[in-house]
Parts: C-alpha cells; sequence; structure tokens
C-alpha cells in the first residue's frame, strides 16, 4: 500500500515538473490529479494535500481553485524521489 501512495505521489510531481510548474509558475489544483483513473481520483486529491502539507509543493489560493506548484527548495528531493520511483538515469 504505500508504496502504491508514493507512486501517486510521484506521478503528481513528475506531471508539475514536466510541464515546468516549479516555483512562481503554477497551475490549479484539479490539473495536478487530472488523468488518475476514477476509482484513483479521490487518493490523488488526498496525496496532493500531503504533498502541501510536507512542503514538496506550493499552494497559491486564487481566484477560482487553488493553483499549486513545485516548491524549488525541494527540488533536489523530489527528483531523487522520481528517479527511485520511475527508475530512469535522469532527469
Amino acid at each position: 500500500m504505500e508504496e502504491e501512495i508514493w507512486k501517486i505521489r510521484a506521478v503528481i510531481l513528475r506531471k508539475l515538473l514536466k510541464f515546468g510548474k516549479i516555483g512562481g509558475a503554477h497551475t490549479e489544483a484539479r490539473n495536478a490529479i487530472k488523468g488518475f483513473p476514477s476509482d484513483k481520483i479521490g487518493q490523488a486529491k488526498k496525496e496532493l494535500e500531503w504533498l502541501i502539507k510536507k512542503n514538496y509543493l506550493l499552494c497559491k489560493p486564487s481566484t477560482g481553485e487553488a493553483h499549486v506548484s513545485i516548491n524549488s527548495g525541494m527540488l533536489p528531493e523530489i527528483k531523487t524521489l522520481l528517479l527511485r520511483h520511475f527508475k530512469i538515469e535522469e532527469l
């Protein structure tokens, strides 16, 4: 179960990193969890909140939905996490 949770967190972080949503560049929170299967959306929302709470992601209140971006200070740790979960050479 723990591995599956970290996989969901890694998918969210990878998506934001891929689209350059770091620091001041942010996107609506729903975009970060878009693409998950319908039976995983609830868990993805919980993991998005966990990532914000643990300071991996920054949350910016907006007029509509909250916006999120990767905390640039956590980037080295995030890259290490992604390399572990996606088994790739480098990011």
